[in-house]
């Protein structure tokens, strides 16, 4: 339930319907804090009340009292211009005098959720309830709730392995292969290094998962990369014929699916980035892109996790 006061005249409350049973999902605001916000998916309906009390004042005149929902993209360079992709107001009470407490029901059904909360470094995508009292002569009172939205998807129908062949000529020839190109948030990449040819000395090799934020279109396209986990997968000098598993559990990563095009504003993309590092401390990477798909909800409550989960 989200309450605020407004002075001494009014306050205005927004109270989702079966409020305690629903599910709640980590999300991080604009001041870079981790807030608990209600889960919804793309087919739930939102719904609620609206709760309007009068304090000292006995009658308050309106303009009209309205609930709007409004899913909107923010961009950092451009913060003060948010695009907003959705928005569907319901009107409560029509112009009027109110003179007592009152509650209005609400009801948004059929809303198409099909993006799903974001917030990154450069780039923020909400969904939020604002409630409204359009007021002419005195400031319009009103009250902005988030909410968060994921969406559980099939298993990818295809799925191949990745193999690749890298090196450099006469020094380094090696073999790398994963199990899949696609994963979900909760799995394991699975795969092997094997050495066809050492002449250089590594001193060891690491497994970094990579996300990159795009942001923009064109020649604006902003790309912030960030390593999400380095994990070391070798410490010393391998050998010809030397084979190394690779065996990383996602789980503990804060991860998102992969967005590859959110309404021509960003995307997320992550890529397995094999690093080795010899003795000089000279660095031979190769980076391969994989897919991030959602199998269950990610949800706040530990005990909820498999909430949802499709093809188990």
């Amino acid at each position: 339930m989200a309450f605020l006061g407004f002075g001494s005249s009014c306050e205005v409350q927004i109270e989702f319907k079966d409020h305690d049973s629903l599910r709640r999902a980590d999300q991080r605001n604009e001041n870079g804090e981790i807030e608990q916000l209600v889960l919804f998916t793309n087919d739930d309906v939102i719904s609620g009340k609206v709760h309007v009390k009068l304090n000292k004042a006995k009658k308050i005149e309106h303009y009209g009292i309205k609930i709007e929902l409004i899913g909107q993209i923010e961009l950092l360079y451009d913060r003060g211009n948010p695009y907003e992709f959705t928005s569907l107001v319901r009107e409560l009470d029509p112009a009027g005098t109110l003179a007592t407490d009152k509650s209005y029901d609400f009801e948004f059904t059929g809303v198409e959720k099909q993006y799903e909360t974001y917030s990154g470094n450069n780039v923020r995508l909400r969904y939020f309830l604002r409630a409204k009292i359009t007021r002419q002569y005195s400031a319009n009172i009103s009250k902005v709730v988030d909410f968060a939205v994921q969406n559980v998807e099939i298993i990818p129908e295809v799925n191949n392995s990745i193999k690749m062949e890298v090196g450099i000529e006469d020094c380094l020839h090696i073999e790398f292969e994963y199990a899949r190109g696609k994963y979900h948030l909760m799995d394991v990449i699975i795969g092997k290094i094997y050495f066809l040819l050492v002449r250089i000395k590594i001193k060891y090799m690491e497994l970094i998962i990579v996300k990159r934020e795009s942001t923009g279109t064109g020649q604006n396209t902003y790309n912030e990369s960030e390593n999400i986990s380095k994990f070391e997968i070798m410490d010393g000098a391998p050998v010809r014929g030397e084979s190394i598993p690779i065996r990383l559990f996602l789980s503990p990563y804060d991860l998102t699916p992969t967005f590859r095009n959110v309404h021509n504003k960003f995307s997320v993309r992550y890529y397995l980035n094999l690093v080795l590092v010899d003795e000089e401390d000279r660095r031979y990477f190769k980076q391969q892109e994989i897919t991030m798909w959602r199998k269950v909800f990610k949800s706040s409550d530990k005990d909820d996790d498999k909430i949802g989960a499709i093809g188990e």
